[in-house]
């Protein structure tokens, strides 16, 4: 799983917006640690949350499973941009059929896990879907035989209000350890200014 942060907004924005419901602008420190204050003590400490919408961040997501995928779109205050099976599954086409027992190789498409026996029945999986798309069958029919470990990419777009509920119910021992491990990276990829608004929420820190 690979994650790159490819864009946000300054803090300034948000406390611009904040500043905005009071006339306050010959307060701000132009972000600066009044600004930050001003940020948590309003977005956090009396739960006017909206002001948090004004910060959105952007990450590529590469190498997470389909599985994984499915519950981060529960989410729904955020934007995905996915890779699309209809376009793209000529990459398994051309390759050769997987030995069961070749998880390594495998792994090139597959989210692995601690499970040998799981492993080896997505690897079937895997074999199957190839054996279809070799027969001719188009890449939007066989993508219903896809394993839910078939990995996959998208861009995601979230705003930091989401983005705190996001990680207090994904960085906790009850998620999905896929998605457990996700929260921590993407909360790892945040810039630095930005994680003082997190910390509260986040479970499970990867520094």
């Amino acid at each position: 799983m690979d994650i790159k942060l490819l864009h946000y907004t300054p803090l300034e924005v948000c406390s611009m917006a904040i500043r905005t419901c009071w006339q306050s602008f010959d307060k701000s420190d132009n972000g600066g640690e009044r600004d930050k204050a001003l940020i948590d003590r309003v977005g956090n400490k009396y739960k006017h949350s909206s002001t948090l919408e004004h910060l959105v961040y952007t990450f590529y997501i590469k190498g997470i499973s389909r599985a994984c995928l499915q519950e981060l779109a529960r989410h729904r205050m955020a934007s995905l941009s996915v890779k699309s099976t209809r376009y793209t599954l000529k990459e398994l086409k051309d390759t050769k059929p997987f030995d069961t027992n070749d998880f390594e190789s495998a792994s090139r498409f597959l989210v692995l896990t601690r499970d040998s026996q799981v492993n080896r029945a997505s690897i079937k999986a895997l074999n199957e879907l190839q054996s279809l798309l070799k027969s001719g069958i188009s890449n939007d029919l066989a993508k219903y035989a896809l394993p839910e470990s078939y990995k996959t990419e998208l861009t995601w777009t979230i705003n930091a209000r989401s983005l705190q509920n996001f990680l207090s119910l994904r960085s906790t021992k009850e998620a999905l350890w896929e998605i457990r491990d996700l929260a921590g990276k993407i909360y790892s990829n945040l810039p630095k200014d930005h994680k003082y608004l997190f910390e509260e929420y986040i479970k499970n820190k990867e520094e």
